[in-house]
């Protein structure tokens, strides 16, 4: 039988999940988490780059994420990236390392956050259900084609559709989490 995979359309459902994860890692919650710096690109050696690809970075406290520049003539240029990325952090030099402290989230802010983090789960859970449609159109067409019978086709279409309450049950979870860690600092 080909074009039905249930496992491949698990394992596509299960990225969104993955992608929801990392964006909620760089939310900002008021505690230093090195993720934070993900979305920051330096312009270095005449090319946009990664942070991590420059230097090393630690959160050694909660308050405090440390970034160890490898090269010294990249400290300007990941000063004012770190700066200019809209994260609200402003990096202290010294030597080859930048200290940014992590201000207090105000209230106003935890609930931008908030209304952040529910529109990156609201993406995820589109990507699931164009997954779960894409796997549903496949089935039919497979039935329509007489490659499956109707019985077998509605038995998968439970199936994918046992898949995707799962992962969007685990995407609202994670959203729950992740609204709770933002709200209770």
């Amino acid at each position: 039988m080909s074009g039905y995979d249930l496992k491949d359309i698990e394992r596509r459902m299960n990225g969104a999940l993955n992608v929801l994860q990392q964006e909620f890692g760089s939310l900002r919650t008021g505690r230093a988490n090195a993720s934070l710096l993900d979305p920051v690109t330096v312009d270095a050696y005449g090319t946009p780059m990664p942070l991590n690809q420059l230097a090393t970075i630690t959160a050694p406290e909660a308050r405090m994420i440390s970034v160890q520049v490898w090269d010294k003539s990249n400290i300007d240029a990941v000063d004012k990236a770190i700066r200019e990325a809209d994260l609200g952090l402003n990096p202290i030099g010294e030597g080859l390392v930048l200290r940014i402290p992590i201000p207090e989230l105000n209230e106003e802010r935890r609930r931008e956050m908030v209304k952040l983090a529910g529109k990156y789960a609201e993406q995820s859970r589109v990507a699931v259900r164009n997954v779960r449609r894409d796997g549903m159109e496949q089935l039919k067409r497979q039935e329509k084609e007489g490659e499956i019978g109707q019985d077998e086709q509605h038995t998968h279409g439970a199936e994918v559709q046992e898949v995707t309450d799962a992962v969007i049950k685990k995407i609202d979870d994670a959203l729950s989490a992740k609204e709770q860690d933002i709200m209770q600092i």
